[in-house]
């Protein structure tokens, strides 16, 4: 009879976790990191050219392909994420009493556009930047240069992920509307 209360426990135990993950799945609870990219994106292409950091573009990539959206050459895609000018920037945001910079502004940029292989625009021309301020020691240089540097690679996994979340919103009902009304436009309009 020993075993009996073992296999209840169990049972319990095994109900519970059923239980909380049902709840969790039920919330709209999502994984940090994973893509909310709607999936009527797919095939989606993306035009990175060999201007920008090859770990930026891998990056956006990587986070997308996690997130199930299909990935396709230009040519064969139904809609293309641009992605162009970017920019990194380190500027000094206060001084020492002896005249050197203590600390240090980084700032990453980039502007996306997405339209559908015909052309139309979905997402008009837009700029995402991502910054991070760190302090900066005379005395440690070395030490300084690796945070800089892994602050660097941070802020472009940030913009990355800010690419992203700016794909959220294109649901099916939000694309068939960016087609019609750029239809619309197109008519030539008709006089009486």
């Amino acid at each position: 009879m020993k075993w009996m209360p073992l296999t209840l426990k169990t049972f319990r135990l095994s109900l519970l976790a059923v239980i909380t993950a049902t709840a969790v799945s039920g919330c709209g609870f999502q994984l940090r990191g994973t893509s909310p990219v709607p999936a009527a994106l797919q095939p989606l292409a993306i035009d990175c050219p060999n201007s920008l950091p090859a770990r930026f573009c891998e990056s956006v990539r990587e986070q997308l392909s996690l997130g199930g959206i299909k990935l396709e050459p230009t040519e064969t895609a139904d809609y293309v994420l641009t992605l162009r000018d970017y920019n990194q920037d380190r500027r000094a945001s206060a001084i020492t009493a002896q005249a050197s910079a203590a600390e240090y502004v980084l700032r990453h940029s980039v502007t996306i556009e997405l339209h559908s292989a015909n052309k139309v625009p979905l997402i008009a021309a837009t700029d995402l930047t991502a910054s991070e301020t760190y302090r900066y020691d005379e005395t440690n240089v070395l030490a300084k240069q690796r945070e800089e540097e892994e602050l660097q690679q941070q802020l472009g996994d940030r913009l990355a992920q800010q690419v992203i979340f700016r794909l959220v919103p294109m649901t099916q009902e939000r694309i068939d509307a960016a087609l019609e009304a750029h239809s619309a436009d197109q008519k030539p309009s008709e006089s009486p």
